[in-house]
């Protein structure tokens, strides 16, 4: 785990409680869990971002940090993660939580295309909304626990090998 890197990309504690627009939250953000760099608290991070990042709504920012601050894990790494759902990934991303839907819930998938308007939305993306939803819920619930997973297993062979690399050979 690279401490140093993110210790220096973090921001620190106290520069955000002196900002005016995190006073009010200052109690809060004062807890060090929400900023140590400790297998639990970022492996939830992560699997707590992944599981946000199929919320289809633009709302993944404040979610992640409300989330990481109320479960008290790692708000750098939550909302980090969130990240990976962007511009340039939601519809990919989203298709693939509409195709996941479809199937779970034995509906053919419809063709709809995808236009930034009212009518567009009211009659493009209105009857597929079921298949989205439960699409995005089965997503949700299996990329948070698969994240959670993996990083914690890698975290654990990471420290498990650098102790046998550290630890001295036995001469018998």
């Amino acid at each position: 785990m690279p401490r140093r890197f993110f210790k220096k990309i973090a921001p620190r504690p106290h520069t955000l409680r002196e900002r005016w627009y995190f006073r009010p939250f200052a109690a809060r953000l004062a807890d060090p869990r929400l900023w140590s760099l400790q297998r639990r608290s970022v492996t939830g991070a992560v699997g707590a971002g992944l599981a946000i990042c199929f919320v289809p709504l633009p709302v993944h920012l404040p979610l992640a940090a409300l989330v990481g601050v109320a479960c008290r894990v790692n708000v750098p790494a939550i909302v980090a993660t969130v990240f990976l759902v962007n511009p340039f990934t939601f519809v990919p991303v989203y298709y693939f939580a509409y195709r996941v839907g479809t199937t779970l819930l034995g509906l053919p998938p419809q063709r709809f295309e995808l236009a930034f308007s009212w009518e567009a939305l009211q009659n493009g993306l209105a009857p597929n909304w079921q298949p989205l939803l439960v699409g995005c819920v089965a997503c949700a619930v299996t990329a948070g626990l698969v994240g959670w997973a993996a990083l914690e297993l890698i975290w654990r062979w990471s420290v498990n090998s650098r102790y046998r690399a550290r630890r001295p050979r036995s001469t018998d």
